[in-house]
């Protein structure tokens, strides 16, 4: 079956993981994805976080499913021609080097849209290509921080903490999907590229500017507030059976119905009209309110707790560990946790799309290895043959 983006050709130049999930996200939406890497050690990704090795790295894997791999060394002059051919013949261009990197190769934007003025350049950056932070490298937790998520997270009196969802990262690569495709649309109007650009805080900024409101009113920042949510819901974390480290579950109330129920089931109806829970009171009277909560769910697992209430019309989470997660049973029925073949790890089970298509299904594939479809992109994109490349892998150029 076609998929929705069968036709589209991206140049993959991204490392680590705010770039390879955007175009991890383009690939499974059936672009055909080619990954480009140094020959000797390829993208650092591979073997910076691996506990095996000359084996890919978990991380790796996660972060270039359905992707084709070649190798090309961009500091030689042979090397730069052949990916100016491959420019050529391409729609998107995706980089997340350090600002100037590919500038002084001879080999940034300006340049590329001589060659393809078709061509949609993405670049991310920390901080993005101007601004008095600019210069400055940055990872996920850097963008958390200096985004605004980490303010926001912790308990009142307690430190920043570093939110444990990498949306610094894996958010700003969601934000650069988002951007190219769009680019994309208008070039298939206009017939023009662009560039695109996605700075990490401000991936990060986006994703805050709810918790943000509060600011407008009191014109302080916004306070960190645990888990708990604000106007006596109830909203917070509970503990349930047996007592462990995860054996916890979210409960949320945001209209009286819910509340009404929750009592209900919880075998306390009588609060409904006790004047402590009643309105704004519920507020002040939270901790009364979460003490007999927490007698209820201390009895049941956090999955009898999200069943129960889940039936009742009451939103509740259970609190999924990372094993949970991956042997959930309503993810795997849905194909969001699949098992895919890996060369090197056999099988192994991982996250697919959270974006579903009816026309357009994702068949999860593994990460390619290193230089894995050399000799398919080179003989499909510039023609060449098996003792042509074999040279090329003899002069160190791929």
């Amino acid at each position: 079956m076609e998929k929705a983006l069968s036709g589209v050709k991206v140049l993959d130049m991204t490392q680590f993981e705010a770039g390879t999930s955007c175009t991890e996200m383009l690939a499974w939406l059936g672009a055909d994805v080619i990954k480009v890497e140094s020959p000797k050690m390829g993208e650092q990704g591979r073997w910076l976080l691996t506990e095996k090795q000359g084996v890919d790295s978990y991380y790796f894997i996660l972060l270039n499913a359905n992707k084709r791999g070649i190798t090309l060394n961009l500091k030689s002059e042979k090397g730069r021609a052949m990916f100016i051919d491959l420019v050529k013949q391409v729609d998107m261009l995706t980089e997340n080097f350090s600002l100037g990197t590919l500038e002084s190769l001879g080999l940034g934007y300006d340049r590329l849209r001589e060659i393809n003025p078709r061509l949609i350049y993405l670049t991310i950056k920390g901080f993005g290509t101007h601004g008095p932070y600019s210069k400055y490298k940055s990872f996920d937790m850097i963008a958390q921080a200096s985004g605004g998520a980490m303010a926001l997270t912790g308990f009142p009196g307690s430190p920043p903490l570093k939110p444990g969802p990498t949306i610094g990262d894996t958010g700003t690569g969601m934000h650069a999907a988002v951007g190219v495709l769009a680019a994309y649309i208008q070039r298939e109007r206009t017939g023009k590229g662009q560039k695109v650009e996605v700075a990490m805080q401000e991936a990060v900024l986006n994703f805050v500017r709810v918790p943000m409101m509060g600011t407008y009113i009191t014109h302080k920042p916004t306070p960190r507030s645990g888990n708990r949510v604000g106007g006596g819901g109830p909203g917070d974390i509970y503990q349930c059976a047996p007592g462990g480290d995860n054996d916890y579950c979210y409960i949320l109330c945001t209209s009286p119905e819910m509340f009404v129920s929750l009592c209900e089931v919880i075998g306390h109806p009588e609060i409904v009209s006790d004047e402590r829970f009643v309105g704004r009171e519920r507020a002040k009277n939270v901790e009364a309110l979460t003490a007999l909560i927490n007698e209820w769910t201390g009895r049941h697992t956090k999955f009898e707790v999200m069943r129960i209430l889940g039936e009742a019309g009451v939103p509740c989470g259970a609190v999924l560990d990372s094993v949970e997660l991956l042997n959930d049973p309503h993810l795997k029925e849905r194909g969001m946790i699949v098992t895919i073949k890996h060369p090197d790890r056999g099988d192994f089970t991982m996250p697919g799309c959270p974006v579903r298509l009816e026309d357009s299904p994702v068949d999860v594939t593994a990460a390619p290895l290193l230089g894995q479809h050399n000799a398919d992109v080179y003989g499909e994109l510039l023609g060449l043959g098996a003792g042509q490349l074999e040279e090329l892998k003899r002069e160190g150029i791929i």
